[in-house]
């Protein structure tokens, strides 16, 4: 307290996601998990906390927040919620109180780099950089408190205020974050295609695309990401149990996957502070359960393309809170049941993953339904999401760098010679370079080139068939150069010889 009787006013600066925080006078810093920040801040009166803030990562967000806590020692408390499904599953707020409890040690990420690992069964890091005297120091000085509901949350914050006043428990201490700027290589930024046969392996694929041409914004929050727009991607076999890599390195794993494929599937009662849940949205949202109806409508009708499921709602535009998730197509061709979600602003590092598999188990769920319900026995198609906002947070560049050198190069080699664009057979007859092009399969003659130029060729072959794979087409141009040669000089052609 002051002479004149008044409590002391601080003041709390963030060092990182600023514009993500609610500030008050206190001293005392709130973390709400997953529960929106306005749900406790609305009780409180700005001299009852120094910071209220959200926590929805343990590999991303406690870094952060651990480096803002020393930045601001006048906070000498700590009230955690951790109350709703979606913190138990993502296991940041108890990998945080984990952090106070039990320590911390040197340790590797999941992509291989040095640095501090807290002692927690939830995966959480903090960055070599900085020192392990500060972070004792910061421990040692806090006092913390778990709660499990809103109400005990604000019980807890406001049974502080007698000590409000105390003194700082150190200097603020800034530890310099080094982001490296990508390499940004020419490319389209608008409209791209990824196909591959597991999640896994179109995940990686997908970080490559966005790293090396996404173009470079602000986020409009705070920071910067790699964004590429309209980025649709496809898997073609994803497994009924779903693949996970071994070593697994995917930012989720199959405990993860059990608790977030519910939020896709089940309903959830509505709870103060939480938004929505994307299985609420589509279960009981709009007062209609959106998946049983398209279950119904492919019944009655296997060949409508009106199978469709909706997240968006009109009021988000004022209440804000929209879901990244806003629309769900199925279609069913040639006995095979494909899905189509559309995600308007999509997370790649972190949350395509998890998004992916959960539809998937959402298109699963749907087609099993169907074969319960009637006498469709329907072949499990692609999963195509289009993300239009596809992008890359800065704090996970350097992840993401990581999993390319580790992984990209080993997955780029398996190579599947099957091309929907068909087969393209390479002969020189009566003094032409003549090209045949096949349906992949049956064989079925639909094409034939000739010319004596293999550029004039290749030109002619790829307008006419824009869906060629990039790689085909450059084994077509080094066949088509070689018969050019052969044709200029009267040797014997033989396609794929050397």
């Amino acid at each position: 307290m002051t002479a004149t009787g008044k409590a002391t006013q601080f003041e709390y600066k963030a060092l990182h996601k600023p514009n993500q925080l609610i500030y008050g006078h206190g001293q005392t810093a709130v973390i709400t998990g997953w529960t929106v920040k306005q749900a406790i801040a609305k009780h409180l009166q700005p001299e009852d906390y120094a910071v209220i803030g959200q926590l929805y990562s343990p590999t991303r967000g406690i870094n952060l927040l651990i480096r803002n806590l020393l930045y601001n020692p006048h906070v000498r408390f700590l009230v955690v919620l951790n109350a709703t499904r979606e913190d138990n599953n993502a296991g940041a707020c108890q990998c945080l109180l984990d952090f106070f409890r039990n320590g911390f040690e040197e340790g590797v990420c999941d992509t291989g780099l040095r640095c501090w690992v807290i002692r927690s069964p939830i995966k959480g890091y903090i960055d070599l950089d900085v020192k392990a005297t500060a972070l004792e120091h910061l421990r040692e000085s806090i006092k913390y408190e778990e709660t499990k509901s809103i109400s005990q949350a604000v019980r807890q914050v406001l049974s502080y205020p007698q000590f409000e006043g105390l003194s700082p428990w150190g200097t603020p201490v800034k530890f310099p974050m080094s982001i490296a700027y990508p390499a940004v290589l020419p490319g389209p930024r608008y409209g791209h295609r990824i196909e591959g046969k597991t999640i896994a392996e179109t995940w990686v694929k997908i970080i490559h695309r966005i790293k090396t041409t996404g173009t470079i914004r602000p986020t409009g929050y705070d920071g910067e990401w790699q964004e590429l727009i309209d980025l649709m991607a496809i898997v073609t076999d994803e497994p009924v149990d779903f693949y996970f890599p071994e070593p697994n390195y995917l930012p989720i794993d199959r405990p993860f996957l059990e608790e977030y494929v519910s939020q896709i599937l089940d309903d959830a009662p509505y709870r103060e502070g939480l938004k929505y849940t994307y299985g609420q949205r589509l279960r009981s949202w709009f007062e209609r359960d959106q998946i049983d109806q398209v279950i119904q409508k492919l019944i009655g009708e296997i060949d409508a393309a009106s199978a469709v499921m909706n997240l968006w709602d009109v009021k988000d535009h004022e209440k804000g809170g929209s879901p990244c998730l806003n629309h769900i197509w199925l279609r069913v061709v040639d006995n095979e049941l494909s899905l189509t979600a559309t995600f308007r602003s999509n997370d790649m590092f972190a949350a395509w993953p998890a998004n992916a598999m959960g539809l998937r188990a959402l298109q699963q769920r749907i087609r099993d339904e169907i074969g319960l319900r009637s006498e469709y026995d329907l072949k499990m198609g692609p999963l195509i999401t289009i993300s239009q906002s596809a992008h890359i947070y800065d704090d996970t560049w350097s992840n993401a760098e990581q999993l390319i050198k580790q992984q990209y190069l080993r997955i780029s080699r398996k190579i599947d010679y099957h091309d929907p664009a068909g087969n393209f057979l390479v002969d020189i007859l009566e003094n032409e370079i003549v090209v045949t092009q096949t349906t992949p399969g049956s064989g079925e003659v639909v094409g034939c080139y000739s010319g004596e130029d293999a550029l004039k060729l290749v030109r002619e072959i790829c307008a006419a068939s824009p869906s060629i794979r990039a790689d085909h087409a450059g084994y077509l141009g080094m066949e088509l150069q070689k018969a050019m040669k052969c044709l200029k000089t009267g040797a014997k052609y033989i396609q794929d010889s050397k």
